[in-house]
């Protein structure tokens, strides 16, 4: 690990002026560090900022950006009306992981792309320009859609694919645009030319929290296709929150993970769902939907029937239709 300057920040005005990169779990960003992926020359605490609490807000329940994975999983509100996040903060990574990790660093967190690790290796994500050696290799894990022709990586995060499913907004403290309330469509950017490019924060803008509005109707569900049943990251997952009534769905909100290089929602496939009686033909249709832009790169070729099968079978968990 190269060497670098610490600063603990006491108020956002700190953390702008410092600078550097922004640290509270630590729990990606130390082993970046250790790869020397990321050899930041300061490193900004922000873990004594006032940014600990799950609170009621109008419309909203607005989760601190220190709020650790932990403590969000078994938040009362949370587990009583946004049960999709609650499974999700409880599917990823390890219990001392969720008690270190954080909301922020959560969304922040960098792809598992082995590439990306491995500094012998191109990777256009950690060196613009230098190539993507994943395209015609070891691409087992990732991604289908979403990707462009300089990466294909995945976003690592299960916390984040519930968000994206329940509309959530990312409050960001910016250094030039002050406090702003953004989409995960619009935080998040696609890697198109410049896959090093991962969301619109510039240095010194800082997560403050995340909002998720009123609880939505109907059943919700987090299910994850991993290779093991711990600790590892998914393959593919989907996040689902369907409302049923008098025999038709009537609202529907899904998102996927282990697909993409953002945690992945297409409306599209949503429409195709509302105002249907719940079956196996629909949820073939909602399925060509989603997966009609899909392409493999040999070893992950297997993820576009996997992701078919498995949004067939939350289609089926949450409407009760086979």
């Amino acid at each position: 690990m190269k060497p670098f300057d610490y600063v603990r920040a006491s108020d956002a005005a700190g953390v702008k002026e410092a600078g550097g990169r922004i640290i509270a779990g630590g729990t990606n960003l130390l082993d970046l560090m250790k790869h020397q992926i990321e050899t930041p020359s300061t490193l900004v605490d922000v873990t004594r900022l006032d940014m600990t609490e799950v609170e009621q807000a109008e419309n909203s329940l607005r989760i601190g950006a220190l709020v650790t994975n932990s403590e969000l999983a078994a938040h009362e509100s949370v587990r009583r009306d946004y049960p999709v996040l609650s499974r999700a903060l409880l599917a990823g990574a390890t219990g001392q992981l969720r008690n270190k990790a954080t909301t922020g660093g959560n969304l922040m967190q960098r792809t598992r792309c082995p590439y990306f690790y491995d500094t012998t290796q191109a990777c256009n994500k950690r060196e613009p320009g230098l190539g993507c050696q994943a395209m015609e290799g070891a691409n087992r894990i990732l991604a289908v859609l979403g990707a462009s022709d300089k990466c294909i990586a995945t976003h690592p995060s299960d916390m984040a694919v519930a968000m994206r499913a329940l509309d959530a907004r990312i409050e960001i403290d910016s250094v030039d645009r002050g406090t702003e309330l953004l989409t995960m469509d619009e935080f998040y950017v696609l890697p198109g030319d410049d896959p090093s490019v991962e969301t619109v924060l510039n240095p010194g803008d800082l997560i403050t929290a995340v909002h998720l509005p009123t609880a939505p109707k109907g059943r919700q569900t987090y299910r994850k296709v991993r290779d093991r049943s711990s600790y590892a990251f998914a393959l593919v997952s989907v996040a689902g929150i369907v409302e049923t009534q008098g025999g038709k769905i009537t609202e529907a909100a899904l998102a996927f993970g282990g697909l993409a290089p953002r945690p992945w929602r297409d409306t599209a496939v949503e429409e195709v769902l509302v105002g249907e009686a719940p079956s196996e033909a629909l949820f073939d249709k909602a399925a060509d939907v989603l997966l009609a832009d899909a392409k493999g790169h040999g070893d992950n070729d297997f993820k576009i029937p996997l992701a078919r099968r498995t949004l067939k079978a939350v289609l089926g968990e949450l409407t009760g239709a086979s």
